[in-house]
């Protein structure tokens, strides 16, 4: 059996738009559906890689009714590209708000991380980045509020 090769619209289409077209289609409320998909992409863009579905999943079960769980889940997924392409700013600005040592991101550095010689300075930088990141969303609730 051949299995049909997917073009990019077909598939933007498939996971992303119809999705997105059934959570508007079931009648949400417009606030509810702005803090649902606001709440998912603030998740979604946690520095650490992996983490963010059980950020989301969490929030989901503290949150109960005030959220839409499919609509935070969907906006995780679409916010990875963007979690991924702001993991170095976050840990560069961390290192500026801490203070902290300047993580040099190199193959020799990658090399260390693998073997586990550089482990105290992965945690560092890790901790600078999700610092950071805090850091960002305080300041912008407080720019809201």
């Amino acid at each position: 059996m051949a299995i049909p090769k997917m073009g990019l619209m077909a598939w933007f289409n498939m996971k992303i738009v119809d999705p997105l077209n059934q959570i508007l289609r079931r009648g949400l409320e417009p606030k509810q559906l702005a803090f649902s998909t606001a709440l998912g992409i603030t998740l979604g863009i946690f520095p650490i890689c992996g983490v963010t579905v059980l950020l989301c999943g969490v929030a989901i079960a503290f949150l109960g009714s005030l959220c839409h769980a499919p609509t935070v889940l969907l906006a995780n997924f679409i916010a990875t590209p963007l979690e991924l392409s702001l993991v170095v700013p976050f840990l560069r600005f961390g290192e500026v708000m801490s203070g902290g040592p300047h993580f040099p991101l190199t193959s020799d550095a990658l090399k260390k991380v693998f073997t586990g010689q550089a482990s105290r300075e992965v945690i560092l930088s890790v901790v600078h980045a999700v610092s950071s990141q805090i850091g960002c969303n305080q300041g912008l609730l407080l720019h809201l509020a």
